[in-house]
């Protein structure tokens, strides 16, 4: 089985290899708002009426940039051209998710015109697909282009085991910086070898939420570490005292150098900003890890996370147990432990339903920690009934595929329980045609 898998490390470099991968970075974020001006620009030329090429695509900006980097940018030289391209490709990216949302190719929310990035917002990265890219056979350094040989924190011998043996091929590495770390991440091809799950002839219904990060259908409750209720006092007070701190901004909105007490309480901060990320990480890795390892058939529901965090007393609880997560990491855990994930729809009832009989309640507040059915009388914590509930729909999914097995594929696709998506590209267009509406509303996003 070939997949696609993600090697990441922390590194140690030295002061002198930081300014490199800053800069680097740097060179990104100003490729990404050189080709955004240069878009709105060409935009506003098109709406005014004149005929002038608007560079959509990644080829089109790279072509821009070839011909304009030795005046805006005479320095480009000092950073790979891989930062640029990264860039420019995030941009490309970006109209086209904006173009395919508002033309109706895109499922999910509407996604706006990109925006200014700023130094020190948002994810701080650069990508390289072409160059030296290598992991060094002392398994505590690794080669990327113009940044030369660099440590890593942590060693690189599951990567390098399989790069020697042959299983595993790097396609790019991305550097990004989180918590005032640097970090390395490899994108390989990787040869797995086929699996069989523990008990494959087993499923599992797992109902994930606030006050367990999830039950199982066997009855086992998995704790919820609750990373940030438990940091929350201290960021809160560490949040103060870098508030009280000479910033970069004075309270008139002007420009200056921050207090070296400033850039020490930011970065304690940053650092327990990543300890808490990390921890929620660690939980749902480790719980993903085993149900996929364990049981042949894991179920669970396709939740509307984006709509339960609108709820403002409950948003921030669902956001620390990170429960929009386990679905998408046991996406790709089960295919690769040999099993596969069976996904409940949106609006599968299976909280109010009841798992001995299957009476469907009209009505259950979230005060009702006990599920209770009128018509056979069983009472039963209401997440447990939920749980019960998912897995009996694997049940009903093998009843009907025997039932279909030879009525043909397009029988099968009508039969199975998760909502199907559009595979194509439902006609997209990579053509700034729809440009004239985007220079419509310039005026809300210009920064």
């Amino acid at each position: 089985m070939i997949v696609h898998q993600a090697y990441r490390f922390a590194l140690d470099p030295t002061r002198r290899q930081q300014g490199a991968l800053a800069s680097h970075v740097g060179g990104a974020r100003f490729a990404y708002n050189w080709g955004l001006e240069l878009v709105k620009r060409r935009l506003d030329e098109r709406a005014a009426g004149q005929e002038v090429e608007v560079p959509w695509t990644l080829p089109a900006l790279r072509r821009e940039w070839n011909r304009s980097k030795a005046t805006v940018a005479p320095w480009w030289a000092e950073n790979s051209k891989e930062a640029y391209g990264s860039g420019l490709d995030a941009l490309a990216r970006g109209l086209r998710n904006w173009a395919d949302s508002k033309q109706g190719h895109r499922a999910g929310a509407c996604v706006g015109f990109p925006r200014h990035k700023r130094k020190g917002r948002g994810r701080q990265a650069c990508r390289f697909s072409t160059g030296t890219i290598r992991v060094e056979a002392d398994r505590h350094h690794v080669t990327l282009p113009r940044l030369g040989c660099l440590k890593t924190h942590e060693s690189t011998r599951k990567l390098a085991r399989r790069l020697e043996q042959g299983t595993a091929r790097i396609l790019a590495a991305t550097i990004s910086q989180q918590g005032g770390r640097w970090f390395v991440s490899f994108t390989c091809q990787v040869h797995r070898a086929q699996r069989r799950p523990h008990r494959p002839s087993t499923s599992i219904g797992v109902d994930v939420g606030i006050r367990h990060l999830a039950v199982l259908s066997s009855g086992q409750s998995i704790a919820n570490p609750r990373p940030l209720a438990s940091e929350l006092r201290k960021l809160r007070r560490m949040s103060r005292q870098l508030a009280r701190q000479q910033g970069p901004r004075a309270p008139d909105g002007t420009l200056r150098p921050p207090s070296g007490n400033w850039r020490k309480t930011q970065r304690k901060l940053a650092r327990r900003h990543a300890r808490v990320a990390n921890l929620r990480a660690e939980a749902l890795h480790q719980l993903t890890s085993g149900l996929a390892a364990e049981y042949g058939a894991v179920v669970v529901e396709r939740l509307n996370v984006a709509g339960m965090i609108r709820n403002r007393r409950i948003s921030r609880a669902i956001a620390d147990s990170g429960m929009g997560q386990v679905r998408r990491l046991l996406g790709y855990k089960c295919p690769w432990a040999g099993g596969r994930l069976v996904e409940a729809g949106t609006f599968f009832a299976s909280s109010k339903t009841c798992s001995r009989c299957g009476t469907v309640k009209a009505k259950l507040t979230l005060a009702e920690r006990t599920f209770r059915c009128q018509a056979c009388g069983l009472a039963v914590d209401r997440d447990l009934n939920a749980a019960r509930n998912l897995a009996a729909l694997v049940d009903g999914i093998q009843q009907i595929e025997q039932v279909v097995a030879g009525s043909g594929p397009e029988t099968m696709q009508n039969a199975c329980v998760r909502d199907c998506q559009p595979t194509g590209n439902g006609g997209r267009s990579d053509s700034p045609d729809i440009g004239r509406e985007a220079a419509g509303s310039q005026q809300s996003i210009r920064m």
